[in-house]
């Protein structure tokens, strides 16, 4: 199957409680026609919590057999109610830019991006591991002229 044409087979269903499971999505939506998938994306699981219930991210794509079948669907379960909440139904669109395999987490996250991007302080010149001649630490925090300016000064213990 092309991929535009499954685009326009494809409808996107929003504003989905808890409760609806991918069962009660194709039981609702097979009266308009053959489903041939029906996702219900995942949301992202606490690692703190393994044992809590998965839940999905309140809404789900329906592919249809056909663009027709995929409209009337639109047509007849647009601003209808599903498990007690008004649902939003419309054609998918596609993704826009490059797929995120870490959702929304940021990149530095990822074992993989730090092995590959950052080195080691002492390697990377922004530490020395020789300790001070003097004995003193100084750090300049900023440039200052108010009367409240300080330079924070660490003494060897």
């Amino acid at each position: 199957m092309e991929e535009g044409s499954k685009s326009k087979k494809t409808v996107f269903v929003g504003g989905l409680v808890e409760e609806v499971d991918e069962t009660a999505i194709y039981e609702s939506f097979s009266t308009f026609g053959d489903i041939l998938e029906v996702q219900l994306p995942s949301a992202a699981v606490n690692p703190h919590q393994p044992n809590e219930q998965q839940k999905h991210r309140g809404f789900a794509f329906v592919t249809f057999g056909s663009a027709q079948d995929a409209q009337d669907a639109i047509d007849n379960m647009d601003l209808n109610e599903l498990k007690g909440k008004v649902i939003k139904v419309s054609l998918a669109r596609p993704m826009r830019g490059p797929i995120q395999p870490l959702g929304n987490r940021a990149v530095w996250e990822s074992e993989e991006w730090l092995k590959q991007h950052v080195k080691p302080l002492a390697e990377s010149g922004g530490m020395s591991t020789d300790p001070p001649k003097d004995g003193l630490i100084t750090e300049v925090v900023g440039r200052c002229t108010g009367p409240n300016c300080k330079t924070r000064r660490q003494g060897r213990g």
